[in-house]
């Protein structure tokens, strides 16, 4: 494991040759693959499409008619377990309804102060990732980093972008991962904490923190993160007698979370929520599952940890998320589409790798 550890720049140009050209084929493949999934068979509708104008739309309109309640000063498990009834959403098990953090914050500075709130996330998660490669990385890789990802945040901009839950939860995450020192966790460990209580499905994170922390014997910082893991286990115990406490015999339940809609689904959600937007979906698809290359190629602390993330974040994605659940992926946003900015040397070491031997040879 010492092949990882910090500081040990550029880890992809260590692989043996063999292992260098199998991750370019595999990579060559699986863009292949991604680009012609990405286009449905004829007279089929993209199915993602489909779910943001019907589900995903849905959803929003349901969360803001829960603010509404909410700010008008009723009680918000009330609100919101009456909404998803009326409108045929489930409401078992309990983790069918949000947590209330984002509709208190409606209550607190309104619609428009979250909106300004999530804008000025943007920025900062842009400058934090900026102040963070300051100095490590080529002047190039950090630029691109600072651009990469405010165009993998811009859904910050869009008008509903206050009625996403995922969105300050993945800025928040983003923050976390920029901000974190070795000697100075506690303000990364605050906004991970902080993510954890707009959306439960930032506890990945917080897990994969507490085993990197257990694997450098960090003995404080393994129990901060344990602690914070513990409190939110109680917080959704609280949660959960908040919606029980409402929820009446004959409510709909979820249809399971077991879709296995396969790796085609994060892939299209990244190509949708980003600047990929702009492209064609043939060509957004295969560049979606680059900047995961960008991050393994880093190497080091930050690098492993957020390819680890990624990767498990979006695999589940992939076997448990239905096409409606499409915005999931902003839990990753803007972070992973920074990764782009070090594609082309993570490519440099692989092909350099690959070549190596063949080198020596002549």
């Amino acid at each position: 494991m010492t092949f990882w550890r910090d500081p040990n720049p550029n880890p992809l140009s260590r692989l043996p040759r063999w292992a260098a050209v199998l991750m370019l084929a595999l990579l060559a493949a699986s863009m292949a693959w991604a680009a012609l999934a990405a286009v449905p068979p004829a007279g089929e509708p993209e199915a993602i499409s489909t779910a943001q104008n019907g589900a995903g739309q849905g959803d929003l309109a349901l969360y803001g008619r829960i603010s509404q309640r909410v700010v008008a000063g009723e009680d918000y498990y009330a609100a919101a377990v009456a909404e998803q009834r009326a409108g045929d959403y489930p409401v078992r098990p309990f983790v069918t309804v949000r947590l209330p953090t984002l509709a208190m914050l409606h209550r607190w500075i309104g619609l428009t102060g979250t909106a300004l709130m999530l804008k000025a996330l943007w920025l900062l998660t842009a400058i934090a990732l900026l102040w963070r490669f300051r100095g490590a990385v080529s002047r190039a890789e950090t630029v691109a980093v600072g651009v990469f990802a405010m165009l993998g945040g811009a859904a910050a901009a869009i008008p509903a972008a206050p009625l996403i839950h995922e969105l300050p939860a993945g800025m928040l995450l983003t923050l976390s991962l920029a901000l974190y020192r070795p000697h100075r966790w506690w303000p990364a460990l605050l906004c991970a904490a902080l993510a954890l209580a707009f959306r439960e499905l930032a506890a990945p994170f917080l897990a994969l923190w507490l085993a990197f922390a257990a694997w450098q014997r960090r003995a404080g910082e393994a129990l901060a993160v344990l602690a914070v893991l513990a409190a939110f286990s109680l917080a959704m115990i609280l949660h959960q007698q908040g919606v029980e406490a409402r929820v009446l015999p004959g409510d709909p339940a979820s249809q399971g979370w077991s879709a296995l809609a396969g790796p085609a689904l994060p892939l299209a959600a990244l190509a949708k929520l980003t600047a990929l937007l702009l492209l064609p979906q043939w060509l957004a698809a295969p560049l979606a599952i680059l900047p995961l290359v960008g991050w393994l190629g880093l190497g080091g602390r930050t690098g492993l940890f957020a390819a680890l993330w990624f990767a498990g974040f979006l695999g589940a994605m992939a076997v448990f998320a239905r096409p409606e659940n499409f915005y999931w992926v902003q839990l990753t946003l803007p972070t992973y589409f920074a990764g782009l900015a070090f594609v082309p040397r993570a490519l440099a070491d692989l092909l350099a790798a690959a070549g190596r031997a063949r080198l020596k040879q002549s």
